[in-house]
């Protein structure tokens, strides 16, 4: 289980990364890593989408904020 949050946590700080790069010059490094094919751009997101409910699951189950009080 913490080698796949961990997974997910490192897909989803990639895609923020790669979003704020789009979000501020208006290149989308994300679509050019994937060289340009739609297929693999498209199925990257969708990963991601799923490590992200992956991941606020995985922080309502787990708790692990819960002894910093």
């Amino acid at each position: 289980m913490r080698i796949t949050s961990l997974l997910c946590v490192i897909l989803l700080v990639f895609l923020g990364i790669c979003g704020g790069v789009y979000a501020f010059s208006g290149f989308n490094l994300l679509y050019f890593l994937c060289f340009k094919i739609e297929h693999v751009y498209r199925s990257f997101l969708a990963v991601c989408s799923v490590a992200a409910v992956y991941t606020v699951y995985a922080l309502f189950t787990f708790k692990p904020f819960r002894g910093l009080k």
